[in-house]
Order: C-alpha cells, then sequence, then structure tokens
C-alpha cells in the first residue's frame, strides 16, 4: 500500500485477474472497456470512472507487440495538480505530463515483464506482451480517476486492452460509476408515482368525459404524462442491464431521453395554450396565434435536437460536463424564459376578459411560474453547484422531481369534484363545435359564454346537474346554440 503525499488516496496493489476474453475490436463503455488502440500519438486518454471511498477497484488485461515495448498506464484523480494539469495542455509533452504522477504511489503500471505488479507475462509463440491484474481504490471521498495510456519518445502506441471498472459487488453499485449510484433506484421510484398519475388521470378523464368536458388541453396533459411513464420505463430497463452487464443498450437511454423531451414539449405548449385560455375561454386560438406557436415549438425542437448531437459529437469524455453546459443548453433556457413571458402576457390578457377566471388562474399562474424557473436555476446550480463526482444523480433527481411537481399540480387543479374551486372547464366539448360554427366566425364565435357551466355540475359521479339546467348562463347558451342553428338552415 502506498500513500500520495499531501492527499488521502491510496492504490493497493495486489487484486485478482480478469477471466473475460479480449475481443480485438473498438467499443467503449464507462464501466467496462474492451479495445483495440493503434496510434501515432505517445499520451492518450483511455477512459475515466468515479470509484467509491473504500470499493474502488479496477480489472484489467493488456496486451500489445513485444517490439512495442515498453508502454505505460497512467492513473490521474481529479486533484488540480493531476489531471486539470496535463489534460488539454498542448505546452506539456509527454513526459512532463508523466511527471505530475510519483511511480512509487502506484499511479504508474509499467506494462513490462520487470515490473512485478503489472502481471505481464510473454507470449512466446506470439511474441506479445500479455499483462493481467488490477489495482483497488481508496480515498476520503469519491473521486473521479482518469485513465490514460504513454510510450514517451517512442514510435507511437499499440495496445489491445479490457478494463473493468468497478465499485463493490452489490447489483446496484457494482458496475455504476459513483456519480450515478442511486439513479436507477431514483427512476424507480419516479416510475411507480408516475404511473399512479398517469392511472389518475385516465380515471378523472373518465369521469370528464362523462360529463362531456374531456377537452384538448386534459388529452395533451395525459399525453405528457404517459410519455415520461415510457421514458422512465425505458430508462429503469437501460439501468438495470447496465447493472448486470457493466454495458446495457445505449439505445434505450437515448430513447428515453427522446421521450423525456417529448413530455417535457407537449406539457410546455399545453401552459402557454392554457395561458392563452384555450379550452377555458376560448375555442380556438387565433391565426396569428397558432403560427407563432407553431414557429417557436419548432424552434425549441430544433434547439433540442441540437443539445442531443453536441452531447453525443462534442462532448469531451476527458472532461465532466453538463448537458446544459453548452451552447444549446443555453439556448433552451433562453427559450424557457422567452416562454414564461409568453405564458405571463397570456394569463394577464385572459384574466383581463374573464376575471371570474381568477380561481383557476392565480394558482395556476404562481405555481407553474416556479416550475418555469426550476429548469434554468437548476443548470445554473449544476453548472456551479454541485460537485462533479455527485452531479448527475443529484440533477437526475432534481429534474425528475421538478416534472413529477408540474404534473402533479396540474391534476389537483384539474380534478373534477364540487370541492374544486380551481377547476377550469365550464363549455362542454359538445357546445364547442357549435360555437365554432358560428357564420360570423370571427372572436364571437372563438370566444365562450362567460361561466357557462361550473363545478357544481360534479354534484353526481355521472348524472348531469339539473340545478343548473334553467340558470342564466345556462338559458344564454341555449339561446345562442338557437340562434346558430336558426342562421345555418
Amino acid at each position: 500500500v502506498a500513500m500520495l503525499r499531501g492527499m488521502a488516496v491510496r492504490i493497493l496493489m495486489p487484486c485478482r485477474s480478469l477471466g473475460q476474453s479480449v475481443h480485438p475490436f473498438g467499443l467503449t463503455f464507462i464501466g467496462r472497456i474492451v479495445v483495440t488502440l493503434v496510434l501515432i500519438s505517445d499520451w492518450v486518454f483511455l477512459t475515466r470512472f468515479c470509484f467509491l471511498t473504500d470499493f474502488g477497484h479496477l480489472d484489467f488485461r493488456f496486451r500489445y507487440p513485444k517490439s512495442r515495448c515498453c508502454q505505460n498506464i497512467l492513473l490521474y484523480f481529479d486533484d488540480s495538480s493531476q489531471w486539470p494539469a496535463v489534460y488539454k495542455r498542448p505546452e506539456k509533452n509527454c513526459y512532463q505530463k508523466e511527471a505530475v504522477l510519483r511511480p512509487e504511489n502506484n499511479q504508474v503500471i509499467n506494462l513490462t515483464t520487470h515490473y512485478t505488479w503489472s502481471g505481464c507475462v510473454v507470449r512466446t509463440h506470439t511474441n506479445v506482451l500479455s499483462c493481467v491484474g488490477g489495482r483497488s481504490f481508496r480515498s476520503v471521498r469519491e473521486r473521479w480517476w482518469y485513465i490514460a495510456l504513454s510510450k514517451c519518445g517512442g514510435d507511437g502506441l499499440q495496445l489491445e486492452y479490457e478494463m473493468k471498472l468497478t465499485n463493490g459487488q452489490s447489483f446496484w453499485t457494482q458496475h455504476f460509476s459513483a456519480d450515478e449510484f442511486g439513479i436507477l433506484e431514483t427512476d424507480i421510484t419516479f416510475l411507480v408515482i408516475f404511473s399512479m398519475v398517469f392511472l389518475l388521470s385516465c380515471y378523472f378523464a373518465y369521469n370528464l368525459k362523462g360529463r362531456q368536458l374531456l377537452h384538448t388541453t386534459y388529452k395533451m396533459f395525459m399525453t405528457a404524462a404517459g410519455v415520461e411513464v415510457l421514458s422512465l420505463l425505458f430508462h429503469c430497463v437501460y439501468w438495470g442491464l447496465y447493472a448486470r452487464d457493466g454495458v446495457g443498450n445505449g439505445s434505450l437511454k437515448i430513447l428515453g431521453k427522446l421521450l423525456f423531451s417529448v413530455s417535457f414539449l407537449v406539457f410546455l405548449l399545453m401552459l402557454i395554450l392554457l395561458g392563452k385560455g384555450f379550452t377555458v375561454t376560448r375555442a380556438r386560438i387565433s391565426h396569428s396565434g397558432s403560427v407563432k406557436l407553431s414557429i417557436y415549438m419548432t424552434v425549441y425542437t430544433i434547439t433540442y435536437v441540437i443539445l442531443f448531437i453536441y452531447e453525443a459529437e462534442f462532448f469531451d469524455p476527458g472532461e465532466v460536463l453538463y448537458a446544459y453546459d453548452s451552447p444549446a443548453g443555453y439556448g433552451l433556457m433562453g427559450l424557457q424564459l422567452l416562454a414564461y413571458v409568453w405564458f405571463c402576457y397570456a394569463v394577464l390578457v385572459s384574466l383581463k376578459h374573464y376575471p371570474e377566471k381568477q380561481p383557476f388562474y392565480v394558482p395556476f399562474f404562481t405555481t407553474y411560474t416556479l416550475w418555469f424557473f426550476a429548469v434554468p436555476v437548476m443548470a445554473l446550480i449544476a453548472n456551479f453547484g454541485i460537485p462533479r463526482w455527485a452531479r448527475e444523480k443529484i440533477v437526475n433527481g432534481i429534474q425528475l422531481g421538478i416534472h413529477l411537481y408540474a404534473h402533479i399540480v396540474f391534476l389537483i387543479i384539474t380534478r373534477p369534484s364540487a370541492a374544486n374551486k380551481n377547476f377550469p372547464y365550464h363549455v362542454r366539448t359538445s357546445q364547442i363545435g357549435i360555437l365554432l360554427s358560428s357564420p360570423k366566425g370571427g372572436e364571437g364565435a372563438e370566444s365562450f359564454p362567460h361561466h357557462a357551466y361550473g363545478n357544481s355540475s360534479f354534484l353526481g359521479d355521472s348524472q348531469p346537474n339539473f340545478t343548473e339546467l334553467f340558470s342564466i348562463q345556462s338559458m344564454k347558451v341555449m339561446a345562442y346554440t338557437l340562434y346558430v342553428a336558426l342562421h345555418s338552415v
């Protein structure tokens, strides 16, 4: 055991060897890496992993021609004097990058038969050096470790290697980097909760449909909740497979992220539509409003796609980065704030023309103001306030919590109950077609009568409220319906 001077970090030498065979093709994973490498460079980054304080372990198998001897495996950690001091520092040569490490502290694995702990032997029939061994990692906290390969002053690098990086033996931690701990458990928990939210929304939708109050905006809410459930399901399957073999299926994770984005966009569109009064104070959005919404959502969707591409193609694996810490991420935050300004204006206009809708719009505006600012604030906290070795798992929980908050609030304020004074819908779906069929087809046809129905229509589970049959507001709607019918003949 060798202690790094001035650092509470140590690397333990003896460990078991790998039992898996080497695969001579290039596949790269965080928890398990199988790669064939041929480069003219004399120093190259291989992978990174966040190890636990006591159970971090690296198993390795390296093979390369004896004629290309001698190559070194370098183990850097996230202290400012180590990895940040050498990575992306073109002014430093290979020898200077090796100089920040101390071989006596076991941060350098010399892949030769002269270095006992490398486990290297020469395969005489192939004249290949085969090195099998490992390392255990100890530190006072979780740390990012960065693994590099070097051959200073040589003729380039050639190496076939397999590495298995683990944290303990538990199903929930073994193949996970320490910054990913708890993500699987968190996703499973939110999957159960969101499934309950979706089922409850289906039950409410059944009641609303029986009263002809199942409007388009509520269907959009159900769609967002359902897609969120699918997103979490794919994420849970991905992380479950990853927990089993350290590889997983990357396509499932990408699909889960795409569905998560779709759910967010549908929910955002629903909020803007409700703010503008769609299905609450009007039957349709004006032509100019529809065009603006279409352009905005198209730009938002394209920015999301750019973010996915940027994350996949341009994020440096040698750095611990966050998705919103990119030009596309900043663009999304800007669009979110723009949506909030639009949302504020739309709600104020709706309240100006329909002040009796305050019981719905006041809590609606207040709760979703917090939601609109939650995403940019979360991104700023993640970039500047959360340690990088804990960022992914914390951000994952916060992000899902924000989505759950938004869905539960909407479920509460739209619940079909006589006690719900915030219920937004007052016009039957069967009457919207009549309102829109007005020969004038103008604003008068788009706007709903003031309080055509109230939440007192929920006196029974599925029975109509006959006490409102001859109310003044009801008579206005009936008269208007008769007027439209007569002028349509």
